[in-house]
């Protein structure tokens, strides 16, 4: 998280409404999103050659979420919050995760993470954060670390 930057209430929402929106454009466009079998594969950022980055406000919405106690370093390549193949906090889950389909289209992604990222962008402006696009590694780890 951010030094001197506190969870609210309302920053918790504003990330959510923009995940909600995420949710809905994907709901809408499932033929070019991707039907997720929810292998879990893509989890594994090491072995799948893929990366995640997020947001400080997004990292903040999950320490709200879940509470600072339960933000997890990234120890390996994988994503500290799959077991067994399974999403522990796929309600919580960040932009990437929602917008990544090992099967979508590249470009419809591209466009939802545009969208989302002025959406985060717009929120650290009103809540006088620090914007940071790290990955996920990184930012656990930071979290855990401070």
């Amino acid at each position: 998280m951010v030094a001197g930057c506190s969870t609210n209430d309302r920053l918790i929402e504003r990330v959510a409404e923009i995940y909600n929106r995420l949710d809905l454009q994907i709901s809408q466009s499932a033929h070019l999103a991707g039907q997720c079998r929810g292998c879990g594969k893509c989890c594994d950022f090491a072995g799948f050659d893929h990366r995640l980055f997020i947001t400080t406000p997004e990292l903040m919405y999950l320490a709200g979420k879940l509470g600072n106690e339960n933000i997890r370093p990234m120890a390996t390549g994988r994503c500290p919050y799959n077991a067994a193949g399974k999403c522990t906090i796929h309600k919580y889950r960040f932009a990437g995760c929602r917008i990544f389909c090992c099967r979508g289209n590249a470009d419809f992604q591209s466009g939802l993470t545009e969208s989302a990222l002025k959406g985060l962008k717009s929120i650290c402006t009103e809540f006088g954060i620090p914007y940071r696009y790290t990955e996920l590694a990184g930012a656990l780890n930071g979290f855990v670390g401070a």
